[in-house]
């Protein structure tokens, strides 16, 4: 059994991040021994491995809550299509050293081919698309989906989400509770509820998690106001205590 301190050492996630997966119930101690610490198995290390591989193909957290906790989930499966896609980028980066290689010791010789993605990013889109299908639908996810909203109504949304939460930016100096943050929380509530699916205020909680501990979200949350993702995750915390 390892302490979460070792844990933590042995893979590189912060002891804090592995307590949020524990208490949003994606990643959860072999046991709490008499004293309090939570110990690990090498069981559930094996699922921490999953859920980092899932990370490492932009998989958000609660996405891969949903696909791992699937009855019908293929651990074998899943790893073999990860695989193909981790040697592509493997592949992508021997290349890479391979030109470096080339032009140290030739001058300057072209291969700006080589820094080309997208048959990595097809092989992601089309990994998610599929894993998603298999397992991730949520009742969340299938309401979305019966909208069946066009990529016009996307980039709407798109250009009104980032309006709200630049707008957050204006209530950071009158704080988490104050009315201006609660009602400015409000609007985001009803703004999820009105155009993608019924938001309970667990979900909503979940999502400001998502925002702080999921770093595709908080970096761009983040980019223009340092800390504003914690911020809103506390403002959230408030709106949903209530």
């Amino acid at each position: 059994m390892l302490t979460i301190k070792e844990v933590s050492k042995l893979c590189g996630v912060t002891t804090r991040t592995l307590h949020y997966y524990d208490e949003i119930g994606i990643f959860k101690p072999s046991l709490i021994n008499e004293s309090g610490y939570r110990l690990y198995s090498e069981d559930s290390l094996i699922k921490l491995q999953e859920i980092l591989f899932f990370k490492e193909l932009d998989f958000s957290l609660k996405e891969i809550k949903n696909i791992v906790e699937n009855p019908s989930y293929d651990r074998k499966y899943a790893l073999n299509m990860q695989k193909e896609i981790l040697i592509k980028k493997k592949n992508r980066i021997e290349d890479l050293i391979k030109l470096i290689d080339k032009n140290i010791n030739n001058d300057v010789i072209l291969g700006l081919e080589k820094f080309k993605e997208e048959e990595i990013n097809l092989m992601k889109d089309n990994y998610k698309k599929e894993v998603k299908e298999r397992w991730g639908n949520t009742l969340e996810y299938k309401e979305f989906k019966e909208k069946g909203y066009s990529n016009n109504d996307n980039e709407r949304f798109k250009e009104e989400i980032e309006g709200i939460f630049r707008r957050f930016k204006d209530v950071v100096k009158f704080g988490e509770e104050s009315k201006e943050a609660q009602d400015l929380v409000k609007v985001w509530h009803d703004y999820i509820n009105n155009n993608f699916y019924t938001c309970s205020k667990e979900v909503l909680s979940n999502l400001g998690d998502m925002y702080v501990y999921d770093e595709r979200f908080k970096n761009n949350i983040d980019k223009d106001y340092e800390g504003l993702s914690e911020f809103i995750n506390k403002a959230i915390k408030v709106y949903c205590s209530k």
